[in-house]
C-alpha cells in the first residue's frame, strides 16, 4: 500500500506541475502531458480502491 501511495503522489506532482505550465505558460506540451498523467492517476487511484478494500475486508 505504501508503495502505490508513493506512486500517486508521483504522479500527482508531475500532473500538478504540467498544469500549471499549461494554465500559466500556455505550454501545449505541458498539456498533453497532463492530460497523460492524469489518465495515469486514474489507473492507480482504481487500484488504491481494489487495496483499499481488500484491507477493509481484514
Amino acid at each position: 500500500m505504501e508503495a502505490l501511495l508513493q506512486k500517486i503522489s508521483e504522479a500527482y506532482e508531475a500532473f500538478k506541475a504540467d498544469a500549471a505550465l499549461q494554465c500559466e505558460k500556455n505550454n501545449k506540451a505541458a498539456g498533453t502531458r497532463a492530460r497523460k498523467a492524469s489518465l495515469e492517476l486514474e489507473k492507480l487511484m482504481k487500484e488504491f480502491r481494489k487495496v483499499s478494500l481488500e484491507a477493509a475486508k481484514k
